[in-house]
């Protein structure tokens, strides 16, 4: 799974943090998705997630853990096969390559205007930029699906799949094909989670790519 997914999803799960819940339900699924944002101000849990080309030939499954704190915090680790991190502090994106001992830091505002599903903060402009539809029920979930109005939109639709305990399922098709399909497991709401998770210090010799503030480095914090 590419990092710009990673990012898709991970700021697609923080949007479903600061979801309005006053927002009237417009269907089954859409009525899951507020009963999970209500009161909701962290959330960490467990992912698994595959690509499967055009093709129909599925990728190595990753798998690993995320957090997430409202209003733009979220950390997001990859442990197998391959380690990786990214963290979003509120200003900025850090995506960490152990493996190449390199970072690369993006503005965070650039980052979120990427992802499709960003805008369920702001249902006016969720109904703006997405045709939003109900998708019924399958593989045991309810189903949302968000689909982009823009001319040169970066996924062909994004699908959101609940169960009785929330979010169960994330699935984006890209407009070559590609689909990657995310499943959660192991939510924790609202549980304390420390600052330090989200202040990403580069560990010493790593190279540092991009928009990064001027920082001292030191270790990185097993």
């Amino acid at each position: 799974m590419t990092r710009t997914r990673i990012l898709l999803c991970a700021a697609a799960l923080l949007a479903l943090s600061l979801v309005d819940i006053a927002q009237a339900a417009t269907g089954p699924a859409r009525a899951r998705l507020d009963a999970f944002a209500t009161g909701l101000h962290s959330l960490t849990g467990h992912f698994t997630q595959s690509l499967t080309d055009i093709n129909g030939k599925v990728g190595k499954t990753s798998s690993g853990t995320l957090a997430l704190e409202a209003p733009r915090q979220f950390r997001w680790d990859t442990l197998e096969p391959q380690k990786q991190t990214i963290v979003a502090d509120g200003s900025r994106v850090w995506l960490y390559d152990p493996d190449l001992e390199q970072v690369t830091v993006r503005v965070q505002s650039t980052e979120e205007s990427h992802s499709p599903l960003t805008v369920l903060t702001d249902l006016k402009q969720m109904d703006k930029d997405f045709k939003v539809a109900e998708q019924g029920e399958h593989d045991g979930l309810l189903w949302l699906r968000l689909s982009s109005t823009a001319k040169d939109p970066q996924f062909d639709y994004a699908d959101l799949g609940f169960d009785a305990n929330g979010l169960a399922r994330m699935v984006f098709r890209d407009q070559l094909g590609s689909t990657t399909d995310i499943r959660f497991s192991g939510w924790q709401r609202n549980a304390p989670i420390p600052a330090s998770d989200f202040n990403f210090v580069p560990p010493k010799g790593t190279d540092v790519i991009g928009d990064a503030p001027v920082i001292s480095t030191q270790p990185l914090k097993d």
